[in-house]
Protein backbone atom coordinates (compact mmCIF):
# COMPACT_ATOMS: atom_id res chain seq x y z
CA UNK A 1 0.00 0.00 0.00
CA UNK A 2 1.65 3.41 -1.03
CA UNK A 3 2.96 5.30 1.94
CA UNK A 4 2.40 9.23 2.34
CA UNK A 5 -1.48 8.82 0.23
CA UNK A 6 -3.91 10.82 2.39
CA UNK A 7 -6.66 9.94 -0.07
CA UNK A 8 -8.09 6.58 -0.28
CA UNK A 9 -7.03 5.91 -4.10
CA UNK A 10 -6.03 2.19 -3.14
CA UNK A 11 -9.93 1.36 -2.69
CA UNK A 12 -11.26 3.72 -5.14
CA UNK A 13 -12.73 1.08 -7.43
CA UNK A 14 -12.27 -1.74 -4.45
CA UNK A 15 -16.15 -3.66 -3.47
CA UNK A 16 -17.26 -2.10 -0.52
CA UNK A 17 -17.14 -6.07 1.10
CA UNK A 18 -13.43 -6.00 0.66
CA UNK A 19 -12.88 -2.35 2.32
CA UNK A 20 -15.26 -3.18 5.28
CA UNK A 21 -12.88 -6.79 6.22
CA UNK A 22 -10.18 -4.10 5.79
CA UNK A 23 -11.59 -1.76 7.93
CA UNK A 24 -12.20 -4.34 10.46
CA UNK A 25 -8.63 -5.37 10.60
CA UNK A 26 -7.71 -1.35 11.77
CA UNK A 27 -6.19 -0.44 8.05
CA UNK A 28 -6.29 3.67 7.69
CA UNK A 29 -6.41 3.96 4.66
CA UNK A 30 -9.45 1.49 4.41
CA UNK A 31 -11.27 3.82 6.95
CA UNK A 32 -11.23 6.27 4.92
CA UNK A 33 -12.04 4.72 2.00
CA UNK A 34 -15.17 3.56 4.14
CA UNK A 35 -15.65 7.34 4.94
CA UNK A 36 -15.35 8.44 1.63
CA UNK A 37 -18.60 5.59 0.85
CA UNK A 38 -19.99 6.79 3.64
CA UNK A 39 -19.64 10.32 2.46
CA UNK A 40 -21.32 9.94 -1.13
CA UNK A 41 -24.39 7.86 0.30
CA UNK A 42 -25.41 9.07 3.96
CA UNK A 43 -27.85 11.65 2.68
CA UNK A 44 -30.34 8.92 1.66
CA UNK A 45 -29.96 8.02 5.12
CA UNK A 46 -30.87 11.14 6.65
CA UNK A 47 -33.96 11.46 4.90
CA UNK A 48 -35.03 8.19 5.89
CA UNK A 49 -34.80 9.03 9.32
CA UNK A 50 -36.55 12.17 8.75
CA UNK A 51 -39.23 10.62 7.08
CA UNK A 52 -39.82 8.17 10.09
CA UNK A 53 -40.93 11.27 12.35
CA UNK A 54 -37.33 12.04 13.65
CA UNK A 55 -36.61 16.24 13.85
CA UNK A 56 -34.20 17.74 12.06
CA UNK A 57 -31.42 17.81 14.98
CA UNK A 58 -32.74 14.71 15.97
CA UNK A 59 -31.99 13.12 13.16
CA UNK A 60 -28.38 14.96 12.70
CA UNK A 61 -27.52 13.78 16.02
CA UNK A 62 -28.25 9.99 15.44
CA UNK A 63 -26.83 9.86 11.38
CA UNK A 64 -23.55 10.98 13.22
CA UNK A 65 -23.66 8.81 15.68
CA UNK A 66 -24.63 5.93 13.38
CA UNK A 67 -21.57 6.46 11.43
CA UNK A 68 -19.16 6.79 14.54
CA UNK A 69 -20.42 3.70 15.76
CA UNK A 70 -19.69 1.75 12.12
CA UNK A 71 -16.01 2.92 12.75
CA UNK A 72 -15.37 2.49 16.47
CA UNK A 73 -17.71 0.32 17.83
CA UNK A 74 -17.42 -2.52 15.05
CA UNK A 75 -20.60 -2.38 13.79
CA UNK A 76 -18.87 -3.59 10.71
CA UNK A 77 -19.57 -7.06 12.10
CA UNK A 78 -23.27 -6.58 10.93
CA UNK A 79 -22.05 -7.19 7.55
CA UNK A 80 -24.42 -10.08 5.75
CA UNK A 81 -22.17 -11.11 2.79
CA UNK A 82 -25.03 -12.96 1.33
CA UNK A 83 -26.89 -10.00 0.25
CA UNK A 84 -23.66 -7.63 -0.72
CA UNK A 85 -25.49 -4.16 -1.15
CA UNK A 86 -24.01 -1.82 0.47
CA UNK A 87 -27.40 0.04 0.75
CA UNK A 88 -29.14 -2.72 2.31
CA UNK A 89 -26.10 -2.93 4.76
CA UNK A 90 -26.47 0.66 5.54
CA UNK A 91 -30.13 0.66 6.23
CA UNK A 92 -30.59 -2.38 7.69
CA UNK A 93 -27.72 -1.55 10.48
CA UNK A 94 -29.42 1.82 10.99
CA UNK A 95 -32.94 0.82 11.73
CA UNK A 96 -30.80 -1.56 14.33
CA UNK A 97 -28.81 1.29 15.62
CA UNK A 98 -32.39 3.10 16.10
CA UNK A 99 -33.77 0.14 17.86
CA UNK A 100 -31.26 -0.75 19.93
CA UNK A 101 -28.29 1.95 20.14
CA UNK A 102 -30.38 5.02 20.50
CA UNK A 103 -31.73 4.62 23.38
CA UNK A 104 -28.28 4.43 25.50
CA UNK A 105 -27.54 7.78 24.92
CA UNK A 106 -25.52 7.80 22.07
CA UNK A 107 -25.99 11.61 20.94
CA UNK A 108 -23.24 13.31 19.86
CA UNK A 109 -22.44 16.68 19.87
CA UNK A 110 -23.51 18.06 16.24
CA UNK A 111 -20.18 18.75 14.41
CA UNK A 112 -18.42 16.20 15.99
CA UNK A 113 -18.69 14.15 12.44
CA UNK A 114 -16.24 16.37 10.78
CA UNK A 115 -13.36 14.86 11.69
CA UNK A 116 -14.25 11.67 9.55
CA UNK A 117 -16.81 13.18 6.78
CA UNK A 118 -18.42 16.90 5.48
CA UNK A 119 -22.04 16.82 6.07
CA UNK A 120 -24.36 19.53 4.72
CA UNK A 121 -27.36 18.90 6.71
CA UNK A 122 -29.10 22.03 5.34
CA UNK A 123 -28.71 20.55 1.88
CA UNK A 124 -30.32 17.34 2.70
CA UNK A 125 -33.11 18.71 3.85
CA UNK A 126 -34.45 20.70 0.64
CA UNK A 127 -37.62 19.75 -0.53
CA UNK A 128 -38.02 18.12 2.15
CA UNK A 129 -41.35 19.84 3.88
CA UNK A 130 -42.74 20.18 1.00
CA UNK A 131 -43.34 17.17 -0.32
CA UNK A 132 -46.76 15.84 -1.04
CA UNK A 133 -48.19 12.98 0.52
CA UNK A 134 -46.66 10.25 0.00
CA UNK A 135 -48.02 6.39 0.71
CA UNK A 136 -44.34 4.79 0.14
CA UNK A 137 -42.99 3.30 2.65
CA UNK A 138 -39.68 5.14 4.08
CA UNK A 139 -37.46 2.23 3.14
CA UNK A 140 -38.89 2.63 -0.94
CA UNK A 141 -38.01 6.01 -0.54
CA UNK A 142 -34.83 5.48 0.30
CA UNK A 143 -33.97 3.30 -2.55
CA UNK A 144 -34.91 6.41 -4.13
CA UNK A 145 -33.31 8.80 -2.62
CA UNK A 146 -30.25 6.05 -3.15
CA UNK A 147 -30.70 5.68 -6.36
CA UNK A 148 -30.55 9.51 -7.21
CA UNK A 149 -27.65 10.17 -4.74
CA UNK A 150 -26.09 7.94 -7.34
CA UNK A 151 -27.06 9.25 -10.83
CA UNK A 152 -25.83 13.21 -9.15
CA UNK A 153 -22.53 11.26 -8.45
CA UNK A 154 -21.54 9.86 -12.00
CA UNK A 155 -22.80 13.28 -13.60
CA UNK A 156 -20.41 14.86 -11.39
CA UNK A 157 -17.76 12.68 -12.17
CA UNK A 158 -18.23 12.76 -15.70
CA UNK A 159 -18.28 16.46 -15.54
CA UNK A 160 -15.10 16.62 -14.04
CA UNK A 161 -13.39 14.04 -16.50
CA UNK A 162 -15.04 14.81 -19.95
CA UNK A 163 -12.40 17.96 -20.37
CA UNK A 164 -12.70 18.48 -24.01
CA UNK A 165 -16.72 18.98 -24.33
CA UNK A 166 -18.50 21.87 -22.95
CA UNK A 167 -19.89 18.98 -20.93
CA UNK A 168 -23.15 21.80 -19.20
CA UNK A 169 -24.03 21.91 -22.84
CA UNK A 170 -24.05 18.28 -23.10
CA UNK A 171 -25.33 16.61 -20.17
CA UNK A 172 -29.35 17.14 -21.57
CA UNK A 173 -28.36 14.42 -23.88
CA UNK A 174 -27.88 11.96 -21.79
CA UNK A 175 -30.70 11.41 -19.92
CA UNK A 176 -32.92 12.62 -22.81
CA UNK A 177 -34.90 9.97 -24.04
CA UNK A 178 -33.81 8.66 -28.24
CA UNK A 179 -37.47 9.97 -29.14
CA UNK A 180 -36.84 13.16 -27.79
CA UNK A 181 -33.36 13.86 -29.26
CA UNK A 182 -32.80 15.53 -32.56
CA UNK A 183 -29.53 15.24 -34.29
CA UNK A 184 -30.18 17.96 -36.77
CA UNK A 185 -30.83 20.29 -33.71
CA UNK A 186 -27.60 18.94 -32.02
CA UNK A 187 -25.37 19.35 -35.52
CA UNK A 188 -26.75 22.57 -36.09
CA UNK A 189 -25.95 23.70 -31.87
CA UNK A 190 -22.54 22.49 -31.99
CA UNK A 191 -21.09 23.14 -36.08
CA UNK A 192 -20.95 19.58 -36.40
CA UNK A 193 -22.14 17.08 -39.08
CA UNK A 194 -25.19 15.07 -38.33
CA UNK A 195 -23.32 11.95 -38.00
CA UNK A 196 -20.70 13.11 -36.02
CA UNK A 197 -23.64 14.52 -33.59
CA UNK A 198 -24.80 10.79 -33.55
CA UNK A 199 -21.49 9.40 -32.72
CA UNK A 200 -20.34 12.10 -30.18
CA UNK A 201 -24.00 11.44 -28.11
CA UNK A 202 -23.33 8.01 -28.79
CA UNK A 203 -20.08 7.79 -27.31
CA UNK A 204 -20.87 10.16 -24.24
CA UNK A 205 -23.85 8.06 -23.28
CA UNK A 206 -21.31 4.86 -23.31
CA UNK A 207 -19.04 6.51 -21.17
CA UNK A 208 -22.01 7.75 -18.81
CA UNK A 209 -23.02 3.91 -18.91
CA UNK A 210 -19.62 2.54 -17.86
CA UNK A 211 -19.05 5.34 -15.55
CA UNK A 212 -22.57 4.16 -13.70
CA UNK A 213 -21.96 0.60 -13.27
CA UNK A 214 -18.43 0.96 -11.91
CA UNK A 215 -20.23 3.18 -9.30
CA UNK A 216 -22.87 0.78 -8.51
CA UNK A 217 -19.89 -1.86 -8.04
CA UNK A 218 -18.60 -0.30 -5.73
CA UNK A 219 -21.18 -0.19 -3.96
CA UNK A 220 -21.60 -4.24 -4.49
CA UNK A 221 -20.15 -7.85 -2.95
CA UNK A 222 -19.38 -8.91 -6.83
CA UNK A 223 -20.15 -7.67 -10.14
CA UNK A 224 -22.53 -10.39 -10.79
CA UNK A 225 -25.12 -8.40 -8.39
CA UNK A 226 -24.45 -5.18 -11.01
CA UNK A 227 -27.20 -5.78 -13.83
CA UNK A 228 -30.11 -6.85 -10.99
CA UNK A 229 -29.03 -3.40 -9.00
CA UNK A 230 -29.59 -1.13 -12.01
CA UNK A 231 -32.64 -2.53 -12.60
CA UNK A 232 -33.77 -2.05 -9.20
CA UNK A 233 -32.71 1.16 -9.01
CA UNK A 234 -34.23 2.45 -12.01
CA UNK A 235 -37.16 0.49 -10.62
CA UNK A 236 -37.00 2.77 -7.50
CA UNK A 237 -36.90 5.69 -9.16
CA UNK A 238 -40.13 5.69 -12.07
CA UNK A 239 -41.81 4.13 -9.14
Amino acid sequence: MPSGNSHPTHFATTRWTLVSEAVRGGDTEALEAMGALFGTYWRPLYRYVRRCGRAEADAEDLVQGFFVHLLEQNGLRLVDRDRGRFRAFLLGSLKHYMANEWQRDHRLKRGGFAAHVSIDWKNAETGLGLELPDNRSPDRLFDREWAMVLLDKVLDDLALTETELDFGRWKPFLTMSSARLSYADIAAEFGLSEGAARVAVHRLRKRYRQRLRDEIGRTLAGAHLVEDEMRSLFAALSG
